[in-house]
Formats: C-alpha cells, structure tokens, sequence
C-alpha cells in the first residue's frame, strides 16, 4: 500500500513536470496586449533617441545658412560702401542747367577712376563740389582747361584768341543770356564749366559774384583771383558716364574743336 501511494506521487510530480514548461509559455491575452505596448513603447523611445541627433543637424544647417545669408549681405554691403566712395558717383541732377542732355530728376553714374591715367577733357561732363559750397555737389560741362583764356562773345566761346568758336551743339537753345563781353583766364589745375542749357544755368559766369555774395570775398576782381569761378582738380568727383534713371543712357561727352 504504502509502495502505492508513492508510486503515485511519484508520476504526479512527473506530470507536473512535464507541464511545467508548456504553463510557463502559454500567455493570456492580456499579457500579450501589455508585453506588445511595452514593444511599441520601447520601440518609439529608440526612434525618439535617433531622431536626437538628426534634429541637431537641421539646427546647425540653419545657423550655418543664415550665417551664409549675413556673411553674403554684409560682403555685399561692403563692396557697395567701396564701389560708392572709392570707384562711382551717384548723383541725382535737380535742376535743368543742363538740358537737353540731362534733365531734371535724371540719376547719373560717374566714374571716379575716369581720370587717374589721363586729364579731364573739354567737353567732359563732370560731378564736382561746388567752389561756393563745398556741401554742393554740380553737374557741369569742362569749356577751358588749365592756362587757357576762355572768351565768351555773341553767345560763342573762343580759346586763346582763336578766330574759331568753339562748336558746341549739344546747346539746348540760342544763348542770350551773358552771352557776351566775358574773359577768364583759367588758373593751373583748374578747370572752366557751364551748362548745356546756358540761358538757365549758375555756373562759372556766375561765381565771382556769388563768392560776394556768400560772404566769402568782398569784391568780383578778388574772387576772380581766388578761382572762385573755377572748378579744381581736386574737387572734381568723377567723369559721368551714363543715366540709370528713369532710362538708361550714355551721356555725351564730346571733346568740343573749333568750327
């Protein structure tokens, strides 16, 4: 009997054995929904952990390409700072003194380099500081150049007493005013101007008395002497070249002869 019982207990706990393993694999429902989100879960944790070092490489490409926009903006910024001070004149013509070749509210590009190699010309369209008022800038054409006499008589210039005016065709109209009965003996490194439309321009006919009246000397004679009415080398800005506004074109600068 007693061998029995044993005998008994002893396939029990062989049957228990052998089920052992398949109990311990064998999972509920409720197991599996749990052991799957905690895979989802850890799973979107390692993508979240890798996307880490790809958002820190979209954030250096946009500071590295807003750092390129600054740095193209500012070189851009500089080279223009460089262009306007050292190499073009931008000028804006408020009046027609120089009519008809440029008219009022037209916007120039002069050349500041125009004259490093070779000296201004006659007929030259210069941008200059105005003598009277260094805070002015004007917009002439070059008649006399240095140590030339330049007379004006019935609305025609002459040059060291030539018998032959001056052929000047881009005048806007008949010259009647001062026109006539005017002598300027130009001084070394200086340079005579006036404008294309002569009955409507302030320029060197009028200098010497605007120097008076500014101020600045007290008679015409000591004006005369002090090159008022004359522009210097060194206060011409550059050569204009051509208008940018309101249309694009090239400025006549004609080297005037005698007819």
């Amino acid at each position: 009997m007693k061998q029995n019982i044993q005998q008994e207990t002893t396939e029990k706990s062989q049957q228990e054995t052998t089920k052992s393993p398949q109990q311990e694999t064998t999972k509920s429902p409720q197991q599996e929904t749990t052991e799957k989100s905690l895979h989802e879960h850890t799973e979107n944790l390692r993508q979240e952990n890798a996307d880490i070092p790809e958002q820190k490489m979209d954030k250096k490409a946009i500071v590295r390409e807003i750092f390129s926009w600054v740095k193209t903006i500012g070189l851009a910024f500089i080279i223009a700072l460089f262009l306007n001070h050292f190499v073009i004149v931008n000028a804006n013509v408020p009046t027609g003194s120089m009519e008809d070749t440029i008219q009022p509210g037209d916007r120039l590009i002069g050349f500041r380099l125009s004259y490093i190699k070779e000296q201004p010309k006659r007929g030259d369209i210069i941008i200059f500081t105005y003598p009277i008022d260094e805070e002015e800038t004007y917009i002439k054409r070059i008649i006399g150049l240095p140590g030339e006499t330049v007379e004006i008589r019935d609305g025609k210039v002459y040059i060291d007493g030539s018998t032959q005016p001056l052929t000047e065709d881009y005048i806007k109209e008949t010259w009647i005013v001062e026109n006539d009965g005017l002598i300027f003996h130009v001084p070394e490194g200086h340079y005579f101007v006036m404008g294309d439309n002569r009955n409507n321009s302030l320029d060197g006919r009028y200098w010497a008395q605007e120097a008076v009246d500014y101020g600045l000397v007290d008679t015409v004679e000591e004006a005369v002497q002090q090159a008022y009415c004359f522009v210097s080398e060194d206060a011409i800005l550059g050569k204009a070249i051509f208008r940018y506004y309101p249309s694009v074109k090239k400025l006549s600068n004609k080297e005037t002869t005698s007819e």
